[in-house]
């Protein structure tokens, strides 16, 4: 018999015991994952957002409390953590803004959706929300 045979891709499951800590996913899986997560962690601090935007608006004096807030501490939480958190909550609304505007600048332009336009776009949208969040950060932190 003189058939050409071709040696067909494996294609394994991931262990999750062994392989998952050296699979590395591409740059538009973590963006992917992390717009998933930031997601979420906007839907769990809405409470809190929503809490901290009516005390700002009813008196002076609740404006000024919560502007103690993030001077002195909520509870148990230093100033310190309180402004760390909502610096993440900054983070988690500019990447899942960036993320979704690259979401939808590939749904309209479908001759754009390829592997490197995908990788590219993917550390844009890192370099863009994380250079954001760097600003916000400086001005929550007092640096300026």
């Amino acid at each position: 018999m003189n058939e050409v045979t071709k040696k067909r891709p494996e294609f394994r499951n991931i262990n999750i015991f062994n392989d998952v800590r050296t699979y590395r996913l591409p740059a538009a899986g973590v963006l992917s994952i992390l717009h998933r997560v930031s997601g979420i962690i906007m839907f769990v601090l809405l409470p809190f957002l929503l809490w901290v935007f009516d005390m700002s608006l009813r008196t002076p004096e609740t404006f000024t409390s919560v502007t103690g807030i993030f001077r002195d501490g909520l509870w148990i939480l230093p100033g310190f953590l309180v402004k760390l958190g909502v610096l993440v909550l900054v983070w988690a609304f500019l990447h899942h803004l960036c993320a979704g505007v690259r979401h939808l600048f590939m749904d309209v332009n479908h001759h754009a959706v390829n592997k490197e336009f995908g990788r590219k776009s993917a550390l844009a949208s890192f370099a863009v929300s994380l250079a954001l969040t760097v600003v916000f950060g400086a001005k929550i932190f007092g640096l300026y």
